[in-house]
C-alpha cells in the first residue's frame, strides 16, 4: 500500500508537496481492517489548481520507473515537466510503500539530462536497511545488497534507473518495489477509447471479469442486461480496404475492429447498442467498472481524475465503498481521485462517504504553485458537516470568483458597428 508520495517541480508542484496516507483516526467504522494506509484519499479544490497534476506526478513517476530502460536512448536525456520558473532545478518523486508487511523508501531526482540522484531503502523489523544510494559519485550499497545488485550498475546508463534494471534482470530484492509501479492504473476523464479500452476488452473474458461487471452495471440501474465483445470477420476489414483503396488511391490495411454491444431488456422486447450510442454516465460507469475490478483483485493503486464526470452522487459513494469495504477490498487496493463533487464530503443512507483523514484539498499560492493540504489541519470534528463547511469557504481551496465582475462579463454585449442601409441602384427603365 501507498504510505505517502512526495514530490517536487512537477508542472504547477513547484516546492515539495506530500500526501500522506496513513490514519490519522482510529478506524471504529472498519474493526476488522489491518490496512496500514488509508484505502481511498479524495482531492477537492478549484479548476486549476493542480488536482490533475498531483495524479500525473504519481503516474509520471511509475512511467519512468516501468520504461526508462526501454524507452530512454543512450545519451539522450529524461522527458519531464518542470514548473515553468524552475526549468533549471531537478525534479524529485519519492514513495513511501508497505509490501508484504514491509515497508520501503523509494525515490530519485531527475533533471533534463540524467538521473541526479536514486535511492532505496527497506524496514524490515522497522530498522533502515540501505539497499543502494546513487548520486554525483556513483552508486553505494548496504552490506546486505547482493553481488547480483551491484554487479548492474555497469548497465545503468545516466538517464536509466537502477531499479528499472534490476527488475529487468530479474533481482529479488529489488522485484517488490517494481512490482507495485506495475500494478498502477491511471484513469483521466478521456481514457476509454482506442487501443486502451482495446487492451481491456481483450482481457476480461480471461481474467474472469465479464460476469462481474454485469453485476455492477445493472446494481447501478443503467438498464444493462449484459454485453458481448464482437470481433469483425475477416471479410470485413477487407472490404472497408478495398472502399478506402477507391477514394484515395492508396495502401490501406486497416485493422479488424471490435465492439461492445450491450444488451438492454423492457416490457417490449430486448434490443442491443453499442457502447457509443449509450449515455455519458452508461459509459462513465462501464469504464470505471474495468478499472475498479482488476485493481480490487490485484490490491493495486487506481488514480482516478474526475471520478464523478458524468455520474451521480449516489454511484460515485457506492464505487468508493467498494475500496472502503475490507469484504470488497480484501487484498487492501487504494483509490486516489479527484473531484469538484462538494456532495461526496457528505453522508449516503446516514454514513460518510469519507473519512476525515481521506480528504485533501488543493488551491495555487501567489506565485502561481500548487499547495497541497489535508482536511485534518482544520482540526474537523467527526459530526461536523463537511460539505456545507467547503462550500462556504472554511477549508479555503473554492474559487475565488469576482461575483460583480463575473455578472459584468455575462452581461456585457457589443453593439455590431452601425452600417447604414444598402443604396440600390435604380435600373434604368
Amino acid at each position: 500500500m501507498l504510505l505517502s508520495f512526495r514530490t517536487a517541480n512537477h508542472r504547477s508542484l513547484r516546492t515539495e508537496q506530500q500526501l500522506l496516507l496513513t490514519p490519522a483516526y482510529a478506524e471504529e467504522d472498519r474493526p476488522n481492517a489491518t490496512w496500514q494506509a488509508v484505502p481511498v484519499v479524495a482531492i477537492f479544490g478549484p479548476n486549476a489548481s493542480g488536482k490533475s497534476n498531483l495524479l500525473d506526478a504519481i503516474r509520471y513517476m511509475a512511467y519512468v520507473v516501468r520504461w526508462s530502460f526501454l524507452e530512454n536512448e543512450p545519451g539522450g536525456g529524461m522527458r519531464r515537466n518542470p514548473f515553468a520558473l524552475s526549468a533549471d532545478e531537478a525534479s524529485t518523486y519519492v514513495v513511501d510503500l508497505s509490501i508484504d508487511g514491509v515497508r520501503y523508501t523509494y525515490g530519485f531526482s531527475i533533471d533534463d539530462v540524467a538521473v541526479v540522484e536514486e535511492w532505496l531503502y527497506s524496514y524490515p523489523q522497522r530498522r533502515e536497511r540501505k539497499i543502494f544510494e546513487r548520486g554525483a559519485d556513483g552508486f553505494t550499497y548496504g552490506v546486505h545488497t547482493p553481488d547480483s545488485v551491484k554487479s548492474l550498475e555497469k548497465l545503468v546508463e545516466p538517464n536509466v534507473l537502477l531499479l528499472s534494471v534490476g527488475a529487468r534482470a530479474r533481482q529479488d530484492m529489488l522485484r517488490p518495489v517494481y512490482g507495485w509501479f506495475a500494478a498502477q492504473s491511471f484513469r483521466a476523464p478521456t481514457v476509454g477509447r482506442g487501443s486502451f479500452m482495446r487492451n481491456r476488452w481483450n482481457n476480461l473474458e480471461l481474467s474472469g471479469l465479464q460476469d462481474r461487471i454485469t453485476a455492477l452495471m445493472r446494481a447501478a440501474d443503467t438498464g444493462i442486461d449484459g454485453f458481448e465483445i464482437v470481433e469483425e470477420t475477416d471479410e470485413e476489414p477487407a472490404l472497408r480496404a478495398a472502399a478506402l483503396r477507391q477514394n484515395s488511391g492508396g495502401k490501406t490495411f486497416p485493422r479488424r475492429q471490435t465492439m461492445l454491444l450491450f444488451k438492454h431488456r423492457c416490457d417490449a422486447g430486448e434490443f442491443v447498442l453499442p457502447l457509443e450510442e449509450e449515455s455519458d454516465g452508461t459509459q462513465q460507469m462501464f469504464h470505471l467498472a474495468v478499472s475498479v475490478l482488476p485493481v480490487l483483485e490485484s490490491g493495486g493503486v487506481l488514480l482516478a481524475d474526475e471520478l464523478d464526470a458524468s455520474m451521480h452522487t449516489y454511484l460515485s459513494a457506492k464505487l468508493i465503498q467498494l475500496f472502503q469495504d475490507p469484504a470488497t477490498n480484501p487484498r487492501g487496493a487504494q483509490l486516489i481521485f479527484t473531484s469538484h463533487d462538494s456532495a461526496l464530503l457528505g453522508r449516503v443512507q446516514g454514513r460518510d462517504i469519507l473519512r476525515r483523514d481521506q480528504i485533501w484539498f488543493t488551491e495555487k499560492d501567489d506565485d502561481g504553485g500548487t499547495q497541497v493540504f489535508p482536511l485534518t489541519d482544520f482540526k474537523p470534528r467527526k459530526e461536523d458537516n463537511r460539505e456545507r463547511r467547503y462550500l462556504t469557504g472554511r477549508y479555503g481551496a473554492v474559487p475565488n470568483v469576482d461575483d460583480e465582475l463575473f455578472a459584468a462579463a455575462l452581461a456585457t454585449h457589443v453593439d455590431p458597428p452601425h452600417v447604414p442601409p444598402a443604396v440600390h441602384e435604380q435600373i434604368p427603365g
